[in-house]
């Protein structure tokens, strides 16, 4: 433990201390989430990761598996704004973004004024965003993107922090709009939402059937996630680890000449680089989670299936086989080897944060304490 105080007089928690408190607020948002939510550990899990490294996610399940309760759920602990929009065929852009309205004063003078629409919220979920057209769906990527919009001659930032969850139905295909793939491409995670067990479906059932209405307790601030976020982004990333995300991304691509043969006979085009970005995100957060600052190997194969599935673009021949993005994915997890590690190697002091200082070995400051 350092004897470091900052200017007001208080001790530095080291980035050990952050990661051990920040795991024990993980722990508690679980069980806090647990008091309506049976089950979907794994999908739980990747919710978070998303919130804590500002990505945004679609979720894809049949109807009645609590995805809306989840996301509505999840806003609650966050103790952040929470908007819902339900997209339908006549949705239309100002919709979601706002419009302006003109209004006249006292003095009849004219006026433009902007009001503001749903999406300036902390966590917006999109329900059913396929069944909305694709002007619609693409009011989003702006703000899904730069965190802005732009109506008329005027752009206006979003509140920070701000998450979009979507939602689709992936059995239904009369009356949707299937997302284009610049959109996808902005989601960090595609998590596909499964059945209960059946031990979980009977405690569903004997849990929604009582009338009860649990209560949720709120966990963390918006002030505390934006901190969090800071403290996920110090994580330690070594190059070897760049080195593997950069293969296993490359990997899914059928036009480089070491492409595994699976991926050149069943894919039409592969992942770019924003899948090895949001790869290296994951890991942070899943290292973070775990109370750990630096990620390892099997972090990355962790959020590899959620990251990749929706970036991948199988042809003919890999629907006539049956081999879904999933199973190439779990293919290729397997065949991409770990880089080497040279024997004595030096550590690379950038890549390292020592606890007990207020600062990285590298100059930087440590991040702000979660409050």
């Amino acid at each position: 433990m350092s004897n470091a105080t900052n200017p007001g007089g208080k001790p530095v928690k080291s980035i050990g201390d952050l990661l051990r408190e920040f795991r024990e607020h993980r722990d508690q948002m679980k069980v806090e989430l647990a008091k309506c939510i049976v089950g979907q550990d794994d999908v739980i899990e990747q919710l978070f990761a998303a919130v804590f490294t500002r990505g945004h996610c679609l979720l894809e399940g049949v109807p009645g598996l609590a995805k809306t309760l989840m996301v509505s759920s999840l806003a609650k602990i966050l103790d952040v704004n929470f908007k819902r929009i339900q997209f339908t065929p006549d949705l239309m852009p100002s919709d979601i973004t706002g419009t302006n309205v003109l209004e006249e004063d006292a003095q009849g003078r004219r006026e433009f004024r902007f009001v503001e629409g749903p999406i300036f919220t902390n966590i917006l979920l999109a329900d059913e965003i396929n069944r909305t057209p694709p002007k619609t769906q693409a009011a989003l990527l702006q703000a899904m993107q730069e965190r802005e919009i732009s109506v008329g001659r005027q752009t206006y930032a979003l509140p920070d922090p701000f998450f979009t969850i979507a939602t689709q139905n992936p059995i239904e295909q009369e009356g949707t709009y299937p997302l284009p793939e610049a959109q996808l491409d902005r989601f960090m995670f595609n998590i596909k939402v499964g059945y209960p067990s059946a031990d979980e479906e009977e405690k569903i059932l004997l849990s929604t059937t009582r009338g009860d209405r649990p209560e949720i307790a709120k966990v963390l601030s918006a002030r505390a996630i934006l901190n969090i976020q800071k403290l996920v982004t110090s994580v330690a990333v070594s190059p070897f680890i760049v080195k593997y995300v950069v293969a296993l991304v490359r990997a899914t691509r059928p036009g480089e000449s070491d492409s595994p043969e699976v991926v050149k006979e069943l894919l039409d085009y592969g992942a770019g680089p924003r899948a090895g970005q949001f790869l290296i995100q994951g890991g942070k957060a899943m290292a973070a989670m775990d109370g750990r600052f630096n990620v390892a190997i099997e972090d990355i194969r962790r959020v590899a299936v959620p990251v990749l599935r929706h970036r991948l673009s199988t042809n003919f021949q890999a629907q006539a086989e049956g081999m879904t993005t999933d199973k190439i994915i779990l293919r290729l997890l397997k065949e991409i080897k770990e880089p080497a590690v040279p024997k004595y190697a030096g550590i690379d002091a950038s890549a390292t944060h020592p606890q007990g200082t207020g600062t990285t070995r590298s100059g930087q400051s440590s991040p702000p304490p979660i409050q």
